[in-house]
């Protein structure tokens, strides 16, 4: 059966989309631990980040690195915080959080999850930079 996520990439389940190529799809986290929360897939389903081969990973680094860029120009942060962490998702992903220090990154305490109202304006800030 296909990850939430190819079913996003298929275009089965809508997705606030930040960026996408051929090969990777960007889109924001809809339970975010902070605004601008991405989530960084590559569009070929592969369970685990680093069974990837090794020119794709690196391509999606270099991608993930691009969209990065664009949120932090877009929301006031100190850094983009990236994680791997692979257990919630058989697909292979990377997150990218804009952080202010280290306990931003903390995924067992999530605030409530935005609105989609919410989410959209976010993604505006992010899509108009």
């Amino acid at each position: 059966m296909a990850s939430i996520f190819s079913r996003i990439v298929a275009g089965e389940i809508p997705a606030f989309k930040v960026a996408e190529n051929d090969e990777f799809l960007a889109f924001l986290d809809i339970e975010p631990l902070a605004e601008g929360h991405t989530l960084v897939i590559p569009k070929k389903e592969v369970d685990y980040l680093f069974d990837m081969e090794d020119e794709l990973l690196g391509r999606m680094m270099i991608f993930a690195k691009q969209v990065a860029k664009k949120i932090e120009k877009a929301i006031p942060c100190k850094r983009i915080g990236v994680t791997v962490i692979g257990l919630e998702v058989p697909h292979a992903h990377v997150h990218l959080i804009p952080i202010n220090r280290i306990g931003d990154m903390n995924f067992s305490h999530k605030p409530s999850p935005p609105s989609m109202e919410q989410l959209a304006a976010t993604l505006q800030k992010i899509l108009s930079v």
